[in-house]
């Protein structure tokens, strides 16, 4: 194990994460802040990804030495957290909801996508428990506030907004993965072939049906749109 990087912790405090103070107490003042390791781990991931965040990257980033970093961040989990809560600032909505709890809900989704596309590693970083933050559980309320007319008790509406998340988060992972793929002309020319050739091996009638059928457009928008549509508008809410 690199001497730079501790063993990952059972789980994130949060109270001692986000209650308790985030400079340290004692030794001299500190030359840099919590903020600027957070910053400074978030330009590296959208840069190089997640893998590129190690304590390591981020201490060489600010200019300090790697274990002084934590006292700040206690394991690469709890940078990992500090990372998803400052990007969650970005999700200002200053707008009240509209009543129409479904265009509302939608618009948080286009909201929460355009974010993940910004920050690519967002969708990995969200697939483990996170303990909402600030700047988090700001935008979780105005989500709330917007689920209020539905009707569903304060349990549903958090899965409902889980469910979106998960979601918006899945679908950019596939997005960005797809967007990379498609600078292989070759491979796209040859995934079209082998659809082609099992669509007309006599043995997939039901594909073959569905790939004869008139096209839609594919822009990444529409395609996010009809699936986002497809999603909300048959949200139960009884």
């Amino acid at each position: 194990m690199p001497h730079d990087e501790r063993p990952e912790a059972a789980g994130v405090d949060p109270e001692q994460l986000w209650l308790r103070p985030t400079e340290p107490r004692r030794g001299r003042r500190p030359s840099f802040s919590r903020e600027e390791i957070t910053v400074a781990a978030v330009t590296l991931a959208d840069a190089e990804g997640l893998e590129a965040v190690t304590m390591r990257r981020v201490a060489a980033q600010v200019g300090a030495g790697a274990m002084s970093l934590y006292s700040y961040a206690s394991d690469k989990e709890t940078l990992l957290e500090l990372m998803v809560d400052h990007v969650s600032g970005e999700l200002t909505v200053t707008d009240p909801p509209s009543g129409d709890w479904r265009a509302d809900l939608k618009t948080i989704a286009h909201l929460q996508r355009a974010h993940m596309l910004r920050h690519p590693w967002l969708p990995a970083a969200l697939s483990t428990r996170r303990v909402p933050g600030p700047n988090t559980l700001a935008f979780l309320e105005h989500a709330l506030a917007v689920l209020r007319p539905t009707g569903l008790d304060g349990a549903a509406k958090l899965e409902a907004f889980a469910q979106l998340t998960a979601f918006v988060a899945g679908h950019v992972a596939h997005e960005v993965a797809q967007a990379a793929a498609s600078q292989s002309p070759n491979r796209a020319a040859a995934e079209a072939r082998y659809l082609a050739a099992v669509a007309a091996d006599g043995c997939h009638p039901e594909l073959a049906e569905a790939l004869s059928a008139p096209g839609r457009t594919l822009t990444p928008e529409a395609t996010f749109t009809r699936f986002l549509n497809r999603l909300i508008d048959g949200l139960d809410t009884d």
